[in-house]
Formats: structure tokens, sequence, C-alpha cells
């Protein structure tokens, strides 16, 4: 490849970085990024981060084995240790090396300078506690009716997973949608630097991470650093009922649309339960076939900013009659029960949609519900999983298993607030532990009874759906 072909020359990645050639032959050139060593291929550049527990310089050598031919060196541990990157490079002088000060900010700002080689890119950028990654890829899909669209995998959205992500965008592509998260103050704020984003949905204000930000307040404010990079000409999209609405309207620089409802042309026709929401966009019929309330107020906000990207009332209900559920994202899966598997994450907001929306599914079966601990709430996590105890409690469902060490508040709070035998404790998340709960699901319900499957993503409870559709044991 050559300097023409490279992502970033070494003169635009110096400038960017403020990095430092230290070794290799100065045939600077890179066509792909990674920060694991794992995911290396020919001509990638490597950005080794150092973490709390780990220094990714140690995988160096691999992801020169495998190809890298560029990397970002912390230049901290090239002074203390040249020797180390000195070996490597005798071994292979065409491998180039930049120091930098901090390779996670080094990396930030190479994927920045990346994205302004694109001025003319519709710019996304996509935010909230929760309904984030549904609303990005609800977007996505309708806005590629229209445009030539790159967007983040999953939930690459993170200080890295970001950066990442904008290096996939390409010359052909019109329109860029980015998810945003954050697990840490000004994260937000640090991975809009790198988009400048235009245009933006914030699907609500909810209480994930509030163990990592103390406050909604707090998370309100980091939301909003969505908005830092508008201009008079951009559109900041918004839900109207939303405590923080007034806040974050206030923070837009140029049009600000709120969503929620139905407005003159998009009209709700009617709740399908398990199968979706029925609606209209203008004189077309549109299934969005992920179920729940939530999951369409996701789609009216991703709609909303289609609607003033041009994109044709046809054109909209075309993308969404297409659109097919994500892994673990309020899926439903019909075999000998039906499993509603939303364990892709879980926050106390989500979890309480999920409860709300199979407790009001009136299909005549029977219910289930095995709810797992959610992750990262931090000195609030007692709190809120008694709150989804006393939700259970109070819900249509006719089974609940808690599962998890948090989720023992969740059972204890539900004993309290409804008494007989709907309840069973599960500390465990393994194998054995789910095909217990698979078993006793079996043995107590008939076939085709409705079981939700709700946790954070680390407990790995879609295993249960496996159990549940495989064969009696």
């Amino acid at each position: 490849m050559s300097q023409a072909e490279t992502l970033l020359t070494m003169e635009e990645t110096l400038e960017s970085t403020g990095g430092v050639f230290v070794l290799g032959d100065g045939n600077w050139h890179f066509s792909s990024v990674q920060t694991d060593s794992r995911l290396v291929e020919k001509d990638t550049l490597f950005v080794p981060l150092i973490g709390e527990f780990q220094d990714g310089h140690k995988y160096i050598p691999q992801a020169v084995e495998k190809g890298a031919s560029c990397v970002f060196i912390c230049l901290s541990n090239y002074e203390k240790n040249p020797a180390f990157f000195n070996e490597i490079h005798n071994s292979n002088p065409e491998v180039n090396f930049i120091a930098v000060e901090n390779t996670l900010t080094a990396l930030q700002k190479a994927a920045g300078k990346y994205v302004e080689k694109f001025p003319s890119l519709i710019k996304v950028a996509v935010t909230g506690s929760s309904g984030k990654t549904t609303t990005k890829e609800i977007l996505a899909a309708v806005l590629a009716r229209k445009y030539r669209v790159v967007t983040n995998k999953g939930n690459l959205n993170s200080e890295t997973g970001l950066p990442l992500s904008v290096f996939n965008i390409r010359k052909e592509h019109e329109a860029g949608v980015f998810e945003m998260g954050m697990n840490r103050e000004n994260e937000i704020g640090e991975i809009s630097a790198v988009l400048k984003a235009h245009y933006a949905i914030v699907t609500n204000i909810g209480t994930a991470h509030i163990g990592l930000l103390g406050s909604r307040d707090n998370i309100a404010r980091e939301k909003a650093k969505v908005f830092d990079h508008f201009d008079s000409q951009s559109i900041g999209v918004i839900p109207f009922d939303d405590d923080y609405a007034e806040f974050l309207e206030k923070q837009i620089r140029g049009k600000c649309i709120h969503y929620g409802k139905d407005t003159d042309s998009v009209k709700f026709i009617a709740d399908l339960g398990l199968k979706g929401t029925e609606f209209s966009v203008g004189k077309n019929r549109a299934v969005l076939k992920l179920p729940g309330k939530y999951n369409y107020k996701n789609a009216l906000g991703a709609i909303a900013l289609c609607q003033e990207l041009g994109v044709s009332d046809s054109e909209i209900a075309q993308g969404i009659n297409d659109l097919e559920p994500m892994f673990g994202r309020s899926q439903v899966i019909e075999d000998k029960y039906t499993i509603v598997q939303d364990c892709y994450n879980a926050n106390p907001d989500s979890m309480e949609k999920s409860i709300e929306f199979v407790s009001s599914v009136t299909s005549g079966e029977k219910k289930i519900f095995v709810l797992g601990d959610m992750l990262e709430l931090g000195a609030d996590s007692e709190k809120e999983h008694e709150k989804t105890g006393i939700m259970a409690a109070e819900s249509s469902a006719d089974k609940v298993f808690f599962v998890g060490t948090e989720m023992e508040n969740a059972y204890k709070a539900a004993c309290k607030k409804s008494s007989g035998d709907r309840f069973v404790y599960c500390s465990e998340k393994t194998d054995d532990a789910l095909m217990t709960i698979s078993l006793e699901i079996k043995k107590e319900f008939s076939e085709h009874s409705i079981v939700l499957i709700k946790a954070s993503r680390g407990m790995g409870l879609e295993r249960l759906t496996k159990f549940l559709c495989g064969a009696e044991s």
C-alpha cells in the first residue's frame, strides 16, 4: 500500500497525535486499526492500550507477527524499556512505530483526523441510557433506503469502540450513524470530539451507569455532550416526555425536534403484542417487528430524523418492514416456548420496560420471567434490584426466577410484596444452574408459555434459550 492509499499519512498521524516517529523504514501505511492483537491483519495500525490490570504493549510482538504495519507506543514505555522495542524493530524493520503520550488519546485524535477527510458525510450520533443500539439500527436501516450508510457494529460505542468504528468510513459512504455510550465521566465528550456530529438522537436520560456518575443530572450533562459540535444547521432529536427534555433542548445549537407521539405523517395503528407494532407513514403501512411501546418510541425518533434528511414516506416504511431483531435485543423466538430474549443489556429503565411489556401481553398463555443481575449500578444496586423485585411481584408473571447475587435483593423484595411460591432464587449463573431452571419450567409449564429472559450481557442468560428449546433432559 502506498502513502496515497493509507488511511492516514505519517504527517497526518504525527500532526493529529503529537507523536514522534521512533522506529521503522518510514513507509507509513495502514488500512485498518485494532486495539486487540487477535484481530490484527495485514497492514493494520495496532494501538496497545494500558488498562487498570493489563498493558497491551506486551502483545505488540503478536500483532506484528499477524501483519501490523504500524504501531502506536506510549513514550514512557519506550523510554523505560527501549530494548524491547528495538528487538521487535530489528526483526521487523519495515514496521513503523510512533511514540505518543497516551495511546488511547492518540487513537481518538487520529480517528478525529480521519473523519475530517469526509466533509460531506452526514454524521449522526445516537446516545441515551437505554434503547440507543436499537435506535441506531432502525435509523441505519431506514437511512440506507436513500444513502450509502456506515455504522458501528453491535455496540462498539465506547472510548475505543467509536474511534475504531469511524476508521470504517470510506469515500463511497454518504451517511455515518454512530452510537455513543459511556462508562465514565466525559467519555461522551471525548468521542463526540472524534465524530463531531451535526445530527443526534438522545433516547432518554435514565439511571444506567448512575453508580459511575452519581446522579441523573450528571448523566444528562454527560449525554448532552453529544451536541458539543453542533452549528446553526444541526438537528437534535429528543423525546418530548423525558424529564430532561427542556435541559437537552437548551444544549442544542440548531433545530430541536421532539418525538414520541403521532405526527401528521406517522400514526399508530395497533399494538401487535409479541409481533411488534403496526403504524402508518403517510399512506404506507409499516410493521416494526420489535415488540413493545418502547421500541416503537425508538422508531419514532429514528423516523423523525430520517424525514429531516429527506427520506420519503415509502422509503421509511420499506426500511422498517425489512428490519429484523438483533441478537439478544427484544428477540421473540417461537419454539417449544415463546421466548422473549432481551439479555444483551440491562439497567433499571430497560428492565422496567421489559417487565411492563411482557406483563401486558394478553395471549392467554402462562408467563415465566427469568431476571438476571443488572451490572454497573454501584451504590444504587441494592435499591434498584429491590424495585425490580417489586415490579415482578406486581406483574402478571405466573413464575419469576431471580438469577445472580444482586438479584437476591429483588427476590427478597418480591417475597415481601407478594406471598406464595411464584418466586425462585438462584445465586448461580452456571450451565448447571440454568439447566435446573429449564427443567423446572418444563415440568411446571406447558409448551407455548411465554418466557422473558432479561439480564445484563455479563450474565450470559441466553444459554437458557438453548436449554428450553433443546431436547428433554
